[in-house]
């Protein structure tokens, strides 16, 4: 490993949490008591969380300012104005409908967009996401290039549409009855993987010529954007604004979790061109968020969600963020753990199928190998398998990804270089000894998003 290809942090560290590391038999107990899933576990009893990038970043010294600028109003908020320009000049989109966070916009999108019986391509599903779009009547289908499912394959933008498949199901189906394309920036499921400026050019392209709309996630698309300037020919010497802004021209509005790549704790929005969808959205957002002029944030959210937008597009910032990921998936590599590949742009996915051979995917490998990892380092992360595919809702059989994996997600301008080493050792360690991790089975599965409370126990 070259440790020169990797920029020291582009910040100071100005305020610190004391954390606190518990004794193995501590972490035994612990990882029992919370029915061995690691969203049970109390943070206080984490010396490490990799659990989710989502809200769990560190705001800059002018996003605490901005904090104390909060316009309280119920109504006509100044910090809202101020979001809605910033938000318009980097995406380029009309209108924007301010929610609580990402779900929030993907509840109010699919009830305007969705028709019963209409189906919802993408490229991968996402839990939330598919939730959403089956709950009013769509069906989702994962149109992803196949590449996609091949962990170990090493080329780049594997989180293309396969545009064969995009033009199969319009052929198949008719135009009139696909909803809208979903298409994920990047594409989490699949390890964190970009999408290309051509593909998103071509989608567009494609769909223009049936009147079928493009709303992208656009929950981590500073990141895409990253990896079209570093890998995609003519980008090289393009701002990430610029290619933000480029990125947002294909589409007709997207979805946005604030609480990534807007560098915030909380709060989301839905943007779109199209005035009647407004409309409906606008009024929707009453009944489940709050007024359009906050949509279940805050002001003071508002105006340090505004601040961190502009944050994220610099490039001293987005560069250090997806090269220290980047870092701790080639120390993994380098000692033979098996890794979704390439890296992606928020976390490292363990490729469980081959961590844990010994293990059926019926027996849920990645949510075993989650809590042995909690177990060895006091490290938390998730798993991303066959526990949070869910099940069929007509079937009531279990989906089963081909990719079963564990993500260890890294938080922003929150853990250190030093903090990844810890990480590779435990996951290093561990994986030395993984024929003694057993599988599990449920004690409790929630219906819906089972991923987040259920509870298992060894076999």
């Amino acid at each position: 490993m070259n440790l020169n290809e990797y920029p020291a942090e582009p910040f100071r560290i100005k305020a610190v949490e004391t954390v606190k590391m518990i004794s193995r038999e501590e972490r035994e107990k612990v990882i029992k008591e919370a029915g061995y899933n690691t969203f049970l576990i109390n943070s206080e009893d984490v010396y490490i969380d990799l659990l989710t990038d989502s809200g769990t970043n560190a705001m800059s010294d002018k996003q605490w300012g901005g904090m104390m600028m909060g316009d309280e109003a119920y109504a006509g908020s100044k910090n809202f104005q101020h979001l809605e320009k910033t938000v318009q000049d980097i995406f380029g989109f009309k209108h924007i409908v301010p929610t609580h966070q990402g779900r929030g916009a993907e509840n109010i999108l699919s009830q305007i967009a969705i028709k019963p019986g209409q189906f919802v391509p993408g490229n991968m599903y996402f839990t939330t996401t598919r939730y959403h779009q089956e709950r009013n009547g769509g069906i989702f289908v994962d149109i992803i290039r196949d590449e996609a499912h091949n962990a170990g394959l090493e080329i780049p933008f594997k989180g293309n549409i396969d545009l064969n498949k995009l033009q199969d199901i319009i052929d198949e189906k008719g135009p009139e009855n696909i909803a809208y394309v979903c298409l994920a920036v990047t594409v989490n499921l699949a390890g964190g993987q970009p999408v290309s400026m051509e593909n998103m050019r071509a989608v567009r392209e494609l769909t223009g010529k049936y009147g079928i709309k493009v709303f992208f996630d656009a929950t981590r698309c500073v990141e895409n954007a990253y990896f079209i300037k570093e890998q995609e020919e003519g980008f090289a010497h393009k701002s990430i604004k610029d290619i933000v802004r480029e990125m947002f021209s294909y589409a007709d509005g997207c979805t946005m979790s604030g609480k990534k790549d807007c560098l915030v704790n909380i709060g989301g929005f839905l943007c779109m061109n199209d005035d009647d969808l407004f409309s409906s959205a606008k009024e929707l957002v009453v009944v489940y968020e709050g007024m359009p002029s906050y949509g279940g944030m805050a002001g003071r959210d508002m105006e340090a969600m505004a601040i961190g937008l502009r944050e994220s597009i610099q490039f001293e910032y987005i560069e250090h963020r997806v090269k220290q990921v980047r870092y701790l998936g080639e120390k993994l590599k380098e000692a033979g753990v098996p890794i979704i590949e390439p890296v992606g742009g928020h976390a490292v996915f363990l490729d469980v199928r081959r961590f844990c051979p010994h293990l059926v995917q019926e027996h849920f490998p990645a949510q075993s190998l989650t809590a042995n990892l909690y177990v060895e380092s006091g490290v938390r992360c998730m798993e991303r398998g066959i526990v949070s595919a869910g099940r069929d809702k007509t079937t009531g059989e279990n989906h089963r990804p081909k990719l079963e994996t564990v993500r260890l997600t890294i938080p922003r301008r929150v853990y250190t270089y030093k903090h990844m080493d810890v990480v590779a050792d435990a996951v290093i360690n561990l994986y030395q000894h993984k024929e003694k991790i057993r599988g599990l089975r449920f004690v409790y599965e929630p219906k819906q998003l089972r991923f987040f409370t259920a509870r298992f126990e060894e076999i």
